[in-house]
């Protein structure tokens, strides 16, 4: 029977968002990210142990009975709308929930134990452009070996193991020594993106590749809506701040009508994303109308976050056009998310195909 979905946050819900933020705003400040990404090292192996070990965030999603925490999407949704805020160069979508999300489907409780304690970092070998339900590229078995290069993998460079779809339908946990990993031009330098070669690797068969891509792709697009918002609304607090604080003709700039109407509609942009992210997630945790939640999140997020960094970026005004400033990680992660699992388009496509609504 169909529950009434609740999208509003719970105490213990909040509690980990506040526990999460102050983790964050000591660990990521944005002259640390921003030097991170000049460096040959973009992920923060320190955040992510702090995250992971520390607070045992990585296991939110997997039983307690492999180690993990037994939560659900909603609380993995508020872990990263933080992330999203701070733009923090950790893999956690990659590995805490798609990588997770792709074992789950195998029931394979030995990767998901190391998983959920941090410690191993895994990664869905699948394009991140890749919508859920798409078509993805796959490796040649042949006695028992793995041939073959898979482009645009995401945080593949932080990966310990990764998760490779066979040509026989299979799904392969492959060890990251095994394989040559090699970084990829990236537009978002905190998630960066790596081609994976396998010359003759081993790898033990996990279960079915279909299936297991499909909701890890799934989860990892739903809950990508979270982080969207967190970044959308970030841009949009920070951006009243810099008005109100700066001063123009002897006024804050934020009391000119022209841009106070700009941020009244970015406001309602933010807050019907936040609906959004909250009911792809309430859709996953309950695994009720999950396809149609996750493609309205993704027909929206996409451009709403976008809009949210560009319109910082200009009303910020030179400052926000500068390397010190950290806008623009939040303007080139917007972009990046807006082509990760699938376009808007390609989920405004989906979604007509799930409730029947043909073109004319």
């Amino acid at each position: 029977m169909s529950t009434q979905p609740d999208l509003l946050y719970s105490e213990e819900e909040e509690a980990l968002r506040a526990a999460v933020r102050d983790l964050l705003s000591d660990r990521c400040e944005a002259a640390g990210v921003i030097a991170r990404t000049e460096s040959d090292a973009p992920h923060d192996a320190a955040a992510w142990k702090s995250l992971t070990e520390g607070m045992g965030l990585a296991g939110l999603l997997i039983p307690e009975k492999l180690g993990g925490q037994g939560a659900s999407h909603r609380e993995v949704g508020v872990v990263l709308e933080e992330l999203g805020r701070a733009v923090a160069p950790v893999p956690y979508l990659t590995s805490a929930v798609v990588a997770t999300e792709a074992l789950l489907a195998c029931d394979d409780g030995q990767l998901l134990g190391k998983l959920a304690s941090g410690r191993t970092v895994g990664a869905l070998a699948v394009g991140l452009h890749v919508a859920p339900g798409g078509g993805f590229a796959t490796v040649r078995v042949e006695d028992g070996r793995l041939y073959g290069e898979l482009t645009g993998i995401a945080d593949a460079v932080a990966a310990d193991v990764l998760l490779v779809p066979g040509d026989d339908g299979g799904l392969y946990a492959v060890e990251a020594g095994a394989v040559t990993v090699t970084p990829q031009i990236s537009l978002d330098l905190t998630r960066p993106l790596a081609a994976v070669v396998l010359d003759g690797a081993t790898g033990r068969h996990l279960g079915d590749a279909e299936p297991a891509v499909r909701r890890g792709l799934r989860a990892g697009a739903g809950l990508l809506a979270a982080e969207q918002f967190g970044l959308a609304e970030w841009a949009l607090t920070e951006t009243v701040r810099y008005l109100k604080e700066r001063k123009q003709f002897n006024r804050p700039v934020g009391g000119f009508q022209a841009l106070k109407h700009r941020l009244a509609q970015l406001w309602l942009e933010v807050v019907n994303l936040r609906a959004a992210a909250r009911g792809a997630a309430d859709a996953l945790a309950r695994d009720e109308d999950a396809d149609v939640l996750v493609a309205v999140a993704q027909a929206y997020a996409g451009p709403v976050a976008v809009h949210a960094a560009e319109e910082a970026l200009q009303l910020h005004a030179g400052i926000g056009m500068t390397w010190e400033h950290p806008i623009h990680l939040y303007l080139k992660r917007a972009k990046a998310d807006s082509l990760a699992f699938g376009t808007a388009g390609a989920h405004r496509e989906a979604l007509a195909g799930l409730v029947d609504l043909q073109a004319p």
